[in-house]
């Protein structure tokens, strides 16, 4: 069972990335998933999530990124376009359920907005 992370990389500001979550083991589609970011000397901080079919975004993020998921491919996608160099960040996917339990987070991948 693991959730892993890719897409992540060094783009300018004003650019473009698309981040996949990608499970298995366990079908994503039955989970509340977010995304979240931490930068450097900085606390964890939520972005995003989807709850079926209903999205939620932080003000940080609202109108530049937007979050989906493709249950055939049991992937969950963040776009992230106009990016600032305030978004390099590590970036976790999470995987949440209350019943049956379960909590899954993703090693994180590593997005760098420099010029």
């Amino acid at each position: 069972v693991q959730l892993v992370e890719s897409g992540g990389g060094l783009v300018q500001p004003g650019g473009s990335l698309r981040l996949s979550c990608a499970a298995s083991g366990f079908t994503l589609d039955d989970y509340a998933v977010g995304w979240f970011r931490q930068g450097p000397g900085m606390a964890r901080e939520g972005l995003s999530c989807i709850v079926n079919n209903t999205t939620y975004y932080a003000d940080s993020v609202k109108g530049r990124f937007t979050i989906s998921r493709d249950n055939a491919k049991n992937t969950v996608y963040l776009q992230m376009n106009s990016l600032k160099p305030e978004d390099t960040a590590v970036y976790y996917c999470n995987a949440h359920r209350i019943w049956p339990s379960g909590d899954y987070w993703g090693q994180g991948t590593q997005v760098t907005v420099s010029s």
